[in-house]
């Protein structure tokens, strides 16, 4: 199971971190990632982690602004979202990808992943 929690209405500029809670599977065996969705559009990848914590991959579009981290002890990733803008505003998910540990291309394509978080909303006011 994952769970996303930390969303919320904020201001553009301002910072939110969220967090996904896994439970179910050895969390420190798989690659997670981040994904959003706002209405009328395709769900886009946002971030991805290795399995170790090692390697990171982010979209062009939040590159600079948002940080993906993972504690394997807490069996816990986190997204720091900072400088928020309202183009930002989507449902986020958090997706495990039980068949990586390391990072690829694959884990920027939702496909990749094999079991997906009920989604927290973000939503940034201009």
């Amino acid at each position: 199971e994952l769970v996303e929690s930390g969303g919320g209405l904020v201001q553009a500029g301002d910072s939110l971190r969220l967090s996904c809670a896994a439970s179910g599977h050895t969390f420190s065996n798989y690659a997670m990632g981040w994904f959003r969705q706002s209405p009328g559009k395709e769900r886009e990848f946002v971030a991805a982690i290795s399995s170790s914590g090692g390697s990171t991959r982010y979209a062009d579009s939040v590159k600079g602004r948002f940080t993906i981290s993972r504690d394997n002890d807490k069996n816990t990733v986190h997204l720091q979202m900072n400088s928020l803008k309202p183009e930002d505003t989507a449902v986020y998910y958090c997706a495990a990808d039980f068949s990586r540990r390391r990072l690829s291309t694959a884990q920027t394509m939702s496909v990749s992943y094999d079991f997906w978080g009920q989604g927290t909303q973000v939503t940034v006011s201009s």
